[in-house]
């Protein structure tokens, strides 16, 4: 009898040796063996292994991409009515050695292209539609971002008040995406120079 289960145990030692052996060679030249005995040997699951797999996947594809060059849209704005209405020119330049009629010209361009831009980017118009020194009504539940009461306010809204200023809203946005390198992102306007 102890002879009997001394050669059973040996039977099972030598499947488990064979077992070793076979692993040992899968493992060598087969890399989805060796993933699955390695989650195995780690306790993990094959859902939990594919969920690691596509994480994986992924991050390799987000750090094999370059980043996207950093620019804000304001400066993207900026640059835009600075290309075509010279409004930083404007903005920066001293108008003390200038007559109002010179300056005066010169707001007139600018304002004009300034217009162009905004208009082709945002689509601006006016937020309500009464005209100024209208009696207009402020609904109750009112959006404060829509609308700054100034004078006499007090109670409960709706109110009723007189239109100082109609507002503004864009009903698009339509900025351009910049695709220059990173150390031109805060570049506004480029330096220009004639070669001779």
């Amino acid at each position: 009898m102890v002879i009997r289960l001394m050669t059973i145990e040996s039977r099972s030692q030598m499947s488990r040796l064979m077992l070793a052996i076979r692993t040992f060679f899968a493992i060598l030249f087969d890399s989805s063996a060796a993933k699955t005995v390695e989650q195995a040997l780690s306790g993990q699951t094959t859902e939990e292994s594919e969920t690691d797999d596509a994480q994986a996947a992924v991050a390799a594809a987000k750090s094999s991409e370059p980043p996207p060059p950093k620019r804000s849209e304001a400066l993207t704005l900026l640059a835009a009515l600075q290309r075509e209405a010279r409004f930083v020119d404007f903005a920066q330049e001293s108008l003390e050695s200038y007559s109002d009629e010179q300056v005066g010209a010169a707001a007139r361009e600018v304002q004009r292209d300034c217009q162009q831009v905004l208009k082709r980017m945002f689509d601006i118009c006016p937020l309500l539609k009464a005209e100024e020194s209208a009696t207009v009504d402020v609904p109750a539940g009112f959006d404060a971002g829509c609308y700054r009461l100034t004078g006499n306010v007090s109670g409960e809204p709706p109110y009723k008040g007189v239109l100082v200023h109609h507002g503004w809203k864009a009903t698009a946005c339509q900025l351009p995406t910049w695709t220059g390198s990173d150390e031109a992102a805060l570049t506004v306007s480029p330096a220009e120079v004639e070669l001779a």
